[in-house]
């Protein structure tokens, strides 16, 4: 029987650690979230702890991708699909040949 469980792993990766802590600002940056903080005066501490969960989250779906494990993923996508969908439009930063 398969349960559905959280598991942490005591081994580090710093390419994952880079990426992930890269994306977490990645995401935060110009975005809505500095101004949702002040509207509802979201303090530091629960700051720390919605990024620390976030970045933890991405190393996830990183070493599952690093590692090319699609079933794990599939797992990930079957269980969070919801009837709540966004229209997603890809956006990116970086350099850029001229």
């Amino acid at each position: 029987m398969k349960i559905w469980t959280k598991i942490i792993l005591k081994e580090k990766n710093r390419d994952i650690d880079i990426i992930s802590n890269s994306l977490l600002h990645y995401l935060k940056k110009d975005g809505p979230l500095v101004e949702i903080c002040s509207k509802y005066n979201i303090d530091q501490t629960d700051l720390k702890k919605l990024e620390s969960y976030t970045v933890n989250r991405i190393g996830g779906l990183l070493l599952l991708y690093f590692s090319k494990d699609k079933k794990r993923i599939n797992d990930i996508i079957n269980r969070y699909t919801s009837s709540e969908k966004y229209d997603v439009t890809p956006e990116l930063e970086g350099y850029v040949e001229k």
